[in-house]
């Protein structure tokens, strides 16, 4: 019999056992799913953290004082015990860095988290994040200027009341004219818009669209605080000498500091990656345990199409009989009976990876991610349920090619 023949009988077959080959179909199909589903879901979470942290720049890190350790399925340990990085100390390394080292630093601290922004009668949200920074901003970080200019040195020097206005201000501020030159008020102080970002979107752990930036020394008259901590985000144009780098500002910051050789750091140095590099390592927990699923998933299937495939044998046992009769090898028989077991698991597998890709790219799309569809696990789906219907159909198939056709044509 010719493939296509035989898929086409086991076709008739499936339709024959009713619920029971349905029942299989879904069991399986919810194996593949759970499989597929995870990890296209994990994929598109892996795409919004890179494109989330982008932000910071490919090859930056930042001195703060904040050391966070992040966790999947324990606890998030957060530690602040670090002393406040003064400004004069930031600005210190700033300088440090660029003749020492020749590096670029701009350095920046978040005055508020939930502002209100207005122009005329217009107003924001109270989500707006306000952020003191300096010069070096545009160079350093990932963000560019669709309008106007950006800070200059002599905005940080005279402590002016200049700001850059993320999109989603001129969006709600200035829907119908350009912002450029018009004074807006930030909770109750006011500045004039010297400059628009470009459009970037929302991304965990930055302002985002949201944001406005001012002067860093504006920042502190407008927004006194005790007990501020500023960050020195540092750029290294050669990605290969980020480590090098690294542990040299660190060294320059001790030395500010005036941190004695025993003494040990009490500052923390967070390489740009260094989260999302974290989350992605933990991610490999849901991997497992997707995997696990499919697999206690599938045995339980595969005993159930066995059990299928058994009571198929005993059912069609007259027709078994016939088909010897008039020639059919073991082989043919054999083959017969597992390409309908193949059958069953492939049309589960083909249910369960459609499902498991709208379900994936549904997370994928409350994150905002492209459409995704993981061709190697799409791949390995299929793979596994052949060999799901090849284990699970190969007794049945031995037991119907061994029956003798004479009792077979006698049989009731």
């Amino acid at each position: 019999m010719q493939i296509s023949e035989n898929i086409g009988e086991a076709l008739r077959a499936i339709r024959g056992s009713g619920t029971r080959a349905v029942l299989t179909i879904l069991i399986i199909g919810f194996g593949i799913m759970s499989m597929v589903g995870v990890l296209t879901s994990i994929d598109g979470v892996k795409f919004w953290l890179r494109k989330s942290f982008s932000t910071l720049g490919a090859n930056t890190f930042i001195l703060q004082n904040v050391e966070s350790n992040v966790r999947i399925g324990g606890r998030r340990k957060l530690q602040q015990d670090f002393p406040p990085v003064e400004y004069r100390e930031a600005l210190r390394l700033k300088q440090d860095l660029q003749q020492q080292l020749g590096v670029l630093a701009n350095i920046r601290t978040t005055a508020s988290f939930a502002s209100v922004g207005g122009f005329e009668s217009k107003r924001t949200n109270n989500n707006l994040r306000v952020i003191g920074t300096d010069e070096n901003f545009l160079a350093v970080e990932a963000y560019e200027i669709a309008e106007g200019r950006a800070l200059s040195l002599d905005d940080i020097e005279q402590r002016r009341n200049v700001a850059l206005i993320g999109h989603e201000l001129k969006v709600k501020l200035f829907p119908d004219q350009s912002p450029i030159d018009h004074y807006i008020r930030l909770d109750r102080n006011r500045y004039r818009v010297v400059g628009l970002l470009k459009e970037k979107g929302t991304s965990f752990g930055s302002a985002g669209d949201k944001a406005c930036m001012v002067p860093i020394t504006t920042v502190q008259s407008d927004y006194p605080s005790g007990s501020r901590s500023f960050e020195v985000n540092v750029y290294v144009a050669n990605a290969a000498q980020m480590s090098a780098v690294a542990e040299q500002t660190a060294g320059l910051f001790r030395l500010i500091r005036r941190l004695r050789p025993v003494e040990p750091d009490n500052f923390a140095v967070v390489m740009s990656d260094s989260f999302v590099n974290d989350l992605m390592n933990n991610l490999k927990v849901l991997t497992f345990s997707a995997t696990l699923i499919t697999i206690i998933t599938l045995f339980g299937a595969s005993i159930g199409l066995m059990n299928i495939m058994l009571v198929s044998v005993t059912e069609r046992t007259m027709e078994i009989g016939l088909r010897k009769a008039m020639g059919a090898t073991r082989r043919h028989i054999q083959i017969q009976f597992l390409t309908e077991a193949v059958t069953i698991c492939q049309l589960g597998g083909l249910l369960g990876i459609a499902l498991g890709i709208g379900i994936g790219n549904g997370v994928g799309y409350l994150l905002d991610t492209d459409l995704l569809v993981p061709w190697p696990w799409v791949l390995l789906g299929i793979v596994v349920c052949f060999v799901v219907g090849i284990a699970a159909g190969i007794y049945p198939a031995r037991k119907a090619s061994l029956l003798d056709p004479i009792d077979a044509l006698r049989y009731e």
